[in-house]
């Protein structure tokens, strides 16, 4: 990003975030007058930590997910919404893996760490974990993206919980994200929202729609009168400036990341409409308020549904890509949280517009729709008329989707004002 980015936009228009105290899950439990270990209904924001000089290990990490967990007392039911391999250094990953060892579904990989995890929650005097291994299931926060295979399950969750989707004695916990037959409409976002963020160019309603197997654990599914809490869920994933949501993850993960066609296509179509330099890095935004407005009005008084976010920073000294921020809530205040930490980890502000700038892409790109963030992340940087060079080794299609590769082969990449035109003729567009 350049300084040219609020010459542009408008010095009013910079990335709003709501700013609160950051403080430990403790600090926050004797604010709340509840201690993790005496409640199974821990305070909305029961994990708030992250700095930019801030540096997380495995075993911290690993012991507040412990602590959050024992706090929300036994489960029969846990669904995991983690992201797919696109997102393999959010560390939702290994934070999976760290859920599914606290309810026993695999054994610790590492024995070591799970000891000293042991340890620390006895001293605290924190509740053991489970005696009876719950119902488990994994849910790849696809959205359009290909179905994530052995090898990436194996390098991202883990060889315990890899090993499961291939035992013919157990249960597969994967479920491969289906997002035009898996899913349910739960409710609309009103159309004057949409008219909205798109300028008037759009005026229909947005559909909310979810994976029916999410929508399957809403509390009125579950038996009141039995001893058991309702369902879990668990959305996990990295808070990062997007493209089209401003800022990645939170209810993102649900709506998008497991939701509908309908709703994945007009809400992308949302945010080209409204432009993605006045998104980028913004926590709150018109496509946002459509999400929120759907999840305070449909997830939070159905689903006991709760948001574990990592921030990931790069360390200035080794290179290596460090967890800056951990935020545990049910809310939008610790996605809030999770923004303001994001835009000073996760943006390069530079004096002057480079003339020209080269970008590599990994594995993890495989698609120019994938790949394509190479141009959105560098264009608010790049000088005008400078040259941006891809190295793209990994990509082989244009879109994730069979059908959207098919439509961009057709059209190709034309520009907006052309493609604008050609929806006109093109009802498949």
């Amino acid at each position: 990003l350049h300084k040219k980015f609020d010459e542009e936009n408008g010095a009013n228009s910079a990335p709003q975030v709501q700013t609160k105290t950051t403080m430990t899950s403790n600090e926050n439990n004797k604010n709340n007058g509840t201690t993790a270990s005496n409640t199974t209904q821990p305070p909305s924001l029961f994990c708030s930590i992250g700095s930019p000089e801030t540096s997380l290990s495995n075993e911290t990490v690993q012991q507040k997910v412990n602590e959050f967990l024992s706090a929300l007392g036994p489960r029969r039911d846990v669904l995991i919404l983690p992201p797919d391999f696109t997102r393999f250094h959010s560390q939702a990953g290994m934070i999976t893996r760290f859920v599914s060892e606290y309810y026993n579904f695999t054994k610790p990989e590492n024995p070591t760490t799970s000891t000293a995890n042991t340890a620390a929650a006895a001293a605290s005097s924190s509740p053991s974990p489970p005696a009876s291994v719950p119902k488990l299931q994994i849910i790849p926060a696809l959205g359009t993206h290909a179905p994530m295979t052995h090898s990436q399950i194996d390098l991202m969750f883990g060889k315990e919980l890899a090993s499961k989707t291939n035992d013919p004695d157990v249960e597969n916990p994967f479920v491969v994200h289906n997002w035009r037959d898996d899913v349910v409409t739960i409710g609309y976002a009103p159309a004057t929202m949409v008219s909205e963020a798109t300028y008037g160019m759009v005026h229909e309603p947005w559909p909310a729609q979810l994976n029916k197997l999410v929508w399957e654990r809403r509390k009125d599914n579950h038996d009141a009168s039995s001893s058991d809490l309702p369902p879990l869920v668990l959305s996990i994933g990295q808070v990062v400036p997007h493209e089209v949501m401003g800022m990645a993850n939170f209810n993102k993960n649900l709506f998008v990341g497991v939701g509908g066609v309908e709703a994945i296509n007009l809400s992308h179509f949302i945010g080209a409409v409204h432009g993605m330099e006045k998104l980028m890095g913004r926590g709150q935004n018109p496509l946002r308020s459509i999400l929120n407005y759907a999840s305070e009005t449909f997830l939070q008084t159905n689903l006991d549904l709760w948001y574990i976010l990592t921030v990931m920073g790069t360390n200035d000294k080794t290179g290596e890509v460090e967890m800056k921020g951990l935020y545990i809530g049910r809310d939008e205040e610790c996605y809030n949280l999770a923004c303001d930490l994001s835009l000073k980890v996760n943006f390069n502000l530079l004096e002057k517009s480079p003339k020209k700038m080269v970008v590599y892409l990994n594995e993890e790109y495989h698609s120019t729709w994938l790949g394509n963030k190479s141009i959105y992340r560098t264009r608010m940087a790049i000088d005008d008329g400078g040259e941006l060079v891809v190295l793209a080794p990994s990509v082989e299609m244009f879109g994730e989707d069979g059908h959207i590769d098919e439509l961009i082969r057709k059209v190709g990449y034309v520009g907006t004002p052309k493609i604008m035109e050609e929806m006109g003729k093109d009802e498949d567009l």
